[in-house]
Parts: C-alpha cells; sequence; structure tokens
C-alpha cells in the first residue's frame, strides 16, 4: 500500500486516515498515487471520464501511466476525490505515451506509436483510428487538423488532435466544420476535450 494522509469529511467534518492503493508497473514496481497532506478532498458531485484518471511517475522505471484517481466513501454518503501531487511532462514521448493511454481508455486498445514522422501528420494508429500528436509551442493550425482528417478519411477510420500549446481560432473552427476531435494535453499529461466532437469521441467509445 501507498502513503497515507489524515482526510477530514468538509460534509459532516469526520477525520478519516486515507491510504493510497497501490499499483502494478509493467517493471515489477509498486506504484502509489502521490498524495497532498493536510489538501482539503473535494465532494464529488458529478463523474467524468478525465477526473476518474491522473498520471503517476513509477519511481522504479520513471514510466508514467493513468491510474484510478484515489476516492474516499465517507460514511455520510459523501464521496471525496483525495488531492494528488501533479505530474508534469519530461518529454514529448510523455505527450505521445499519454495520447496513447487515452485512446485505449475510450475503447482502441491496440492503438499503437506509429514510427512515422509528426509531419506525416499521423503519430498514433489503431484500427479505425488515427491520432496526431503536436508537441510545438505554437497553437496547431487549420491546416495541420485538416491534414490530419484527410489521412482518417483514406483510412476510413476516426481521427483525434492531441496540442500541448492548443489552437488558432481556425482550426478549431476547421475542426467544427470537419468533426475533427481536438484534444489539449495539460501540464499533468490528461488529455482534454476542447470541441463537441471531442466529447462525443470519449462518450461513444468509453
Amino acid at each position: 500500500m501507498g502513503e497515507s494522509v489524515p482526510v477530514r469529511c468538509p460534509d459532516c467534518g469526520h477525520s478519516h486516515v486515507f491510504t493510497a492503493s497501490a499499483y502494478p508497473c509493467p517493471c515489477g514496481s509498486a506504484v502509489t498515487a502521490p498524495l497532498v497532506a493536510g489538501a482539503p478532498p473535494t465532494r464529488i458531485l458529478r463523474r467524468t471520464w478525465d477526473e476518474e484518471w491522473v498520471t503517476v511517475s513509477c519511481t522504479g522505471c520513471g514510466r508514467r501511466d493513468q491510474w484510478p484517481q484515489p476516492e474516499l466513501g465517507c460514511p455520510c454518503g459523501a464521496m471525496l476525490r483525495i488531492p494528488v501531487r501533479p505530474v508534469t511532462f519530461g518529454s514529448g514521448r510523455d505527450a505521445v505515451h499519454a495520447a496513447a493511454l487515452y485512446l485505449r481508455g475510450i475503447g482502441f486498445p491496440d492503438v499503437l506509436r506509429s514510427g512515422e514522422r509528426p509531419e506525416a501528420g499521423v503519430d498514433l494508429r489503431g484500427p479505425g483510428i488515427v491520432a496526431q500528436v503536436d508537441l510545438g509551442t505554437r497553437p496547431a493550425d487549420s491546416r495541420a487538423v485538416e491534414c490530419l482528417w484527410l489521412s482518417a478519411l483514406t483510412e476510413s477510420a476516426v481521427s483525434a488532435f492531441f496540442s500541448l500549446a492548443g489552437y488558432a481560432d481556425e482550426a478549431r473552427e476547421r475542426a467544427d466544420t470537419l468533426g475533427v476531435p481536438l484534444f489539449l494535453l495539460d501540464p499533468t499529461g490528461v488529455p482534454r476535450p476542447v470541441n463537441g466532437p471531442a466529447a462525443d469521441l470519449g462518450r461513444s467509445h468509453a
């Protein structure tokens, strides 16, 4: 088991001791979420897929994976989300890995890095899915969105675009017109939908 922290329910004031669960890393190490001692928990009122997972780094090999967000059920009926220290990206490889984990989690279990250069428009492929991960420091433009859409159209596949720096206004407009799902990779490694097609992709394949 992982570290333990004191938790006070914001609804009833009851005190708990919460111990983080441990999960197995492929390297053989046990991985636990780094809890924030003393930080107040958040009451869960409505669940969303993005908030169910946290990115945790293995202390044994450095691998970063997404694991269930630590939660605690209070006897008063409140469900509490336990704060976790954020993990930031260390490399472009981490960003591509985070995007792949997200796609696997919503129903594309066989997605893999394609091996093609990012300029080719595709970083990840799987049965029925092609995706690009933009590692640039400038917002993705409409041309990049169109190239991904064409790649997906050629293969009769679903597309998904992930960006570290966000999207230019014309890129968002073009993506909405073409139905390309856009995701923003936030500093903690969590892909967040930024347009309607992205939200629909998560719902329809989860």
